[in-house]
């Protein structure tokens, strides 16, 4: 075995350790290629890691990838090569690739939201395939979980499901206008019951940059990590990822200063560097593991995945 292949197989058995809750030191998922995704959402199926993605432009469908050691990555087939026909009922003008996946395990499914919209539009709907196997590939169309009109002030995209410190089942979602909501889901249909909860926003910012939350609970808390500023402009990005908490999941979440985030708060978690450009659309797993894609600025600005082992720090603030 060569150096490199040892660093690898080296890697790969921190990976495991982190993911068990024992802390490591390899923080950075060195690849050979990082792939091309956008918003990218993470889950372990027994010994092989699933990604999803915003399907690509021009494209159908939801993307996915899956790896056995979370460095070499394979394509598999998109999900919803073709529409789904009662989304044009909700979104007439829909693109033809969806949005913003996000993927979760809980009560023996996997549970995978996702975004239906056009771009600047708040005509937008989230909507719900479970499976008990995605290596099985066979998803279950659960239908419509909610929905935005323009006559809303806020956007259903960027679901987003959360498993409260009870085992309740909560969404949060929301992209631009008045910022990031929150709901209660029923655990058997995984739909909301009622109450819509406001959890972050930007009022101060001239468009409200704030969008694709991910929230997770660690000893007491529930850290509501979101999206500041622009997404999806290659190199001229200004996507940065900003955290905030709460003792309770509708909040009021606060950052490192006490500061709100409804009214513009949050803790920069991560801004990006030289290399990797505008990072964000971020997502947590196991709180062990830190997901999210940036802009290659070696690759004239292809949005690639990037994943981190995630630290806590003495104050319980999350690092890596």
């Amino acid at each position: 075995m060569n150096l490199k292949s040892y660093l690898k197989v080296l890697l790969f058995v921190l990976v495991l350790l982190g993911t068990s809750g024992v802390s490591v030191s390899a923080a950075f998922w060195e690849m050979d290629e990082h792939p091309m995704i956008h918003d990218p959402s993470m889950i372990r199926e027994g010994n092989t890691w699933w990604t999803f993605g915003t399907g690509e432009e021009n494209g159908n469908g939801i993307r996915v990838i899956y790896s056995q050691d979370g460095l070499n990555w394979n394509e598999a087939p998109v999900v919803f090569p073709e529409p789904l026909s009662w989304w044009r009922e909700y979104v007439p003008n829909h693109t033809s690739a969806q949005w913003a996946p996000d993927i979760q395990y809980y009560n023996g499914r996997y549970w995978l939201y996702y975004s239906v919209s056009s771009f600047g539009s708040n005509q937008s709907l989230i909507g719900l395939l479970s499976t008990d196997s995605i290596a099985s590939g066979n998803w279950r169309d659960d239908g419509l979980v909610v929905h935005s009109t323009t006559a809303d002030n806020y956007n259903a995209i960027d679901g987003d499901l959360v498993i409260d410190e009870y085992g309740n089942p909560w969404l949060s979602f929301g992209s631009y206008w008045s910022g990031i909501k929150l709901t209660r889901l029923d655990a058997n249909t995984m739909k909301p019951t009622g109450q819509l909860y406001s959890i972050a926003a930007r009022p101060n910012h001239p468009e409200g940059a704030i969008e694709a939350p991910s929230i997770t609970y660690k000893d007491g808390y529930y850290y509501l990590f979101v999206s500041f500023d622009k997404c999806c402009s290659g190199l001229d990005s200004t996507y940065k990822v900003a955290v905030g908490r709460s003792p309770n999941i509708t909040g009021p979440y606060v950052d490192k200063l006490g500061q709100d985030m409804l009214n513009g708060g949050g803790t920069i978690f991560d801004s990006g560097n030289d290399k990797w450009i505008g990072p964000g659309h971020q997502d947590v797993y196991d709180n062990n593991v830190f997901i999210r894609h940036a802009y290659d600025a070696d690759s004239n600005g292809l949005p690639r995945l990037l994943i981190n082992d995630l630290y806590w720090d003495s104050q319980g603030w999350p690092t890596y």
